[in-house]
């Protein structure tokens, strides 16, 4: 229930990967690239998790490919 994200959080966070800023399957990195770019603490750490969990993702299918 609570993996939910809005389209602003996703759309800003691919906006932000698409730039060539390059993110971490971890949480507290991504905290720290974000910074003090963000409006409120609040929607830095949304997309903070929602980057670590997409990353992670990516990260898993990519493995499966390979493993075929």
């Amino acid at each position: 229930m609570g993996k939910i994200k809005s389209k602003q959080v996703k759309r800003a966070s691919h906006e932000l990967m698409a730039n060539g800023i390059e993110f971490h399957g971890e949480f507290e990195k991504n905290k720290k690239i974000l910074g003090s770019e963000m409006p409120s603490k609040k929607m830095r750490n949304k997309m903070a998790g929602y980057l670590s969990r997409f990353i992670k993702q990516k990260k898993k299918e990519s493995e499966k490919l390979e493993v075929k």
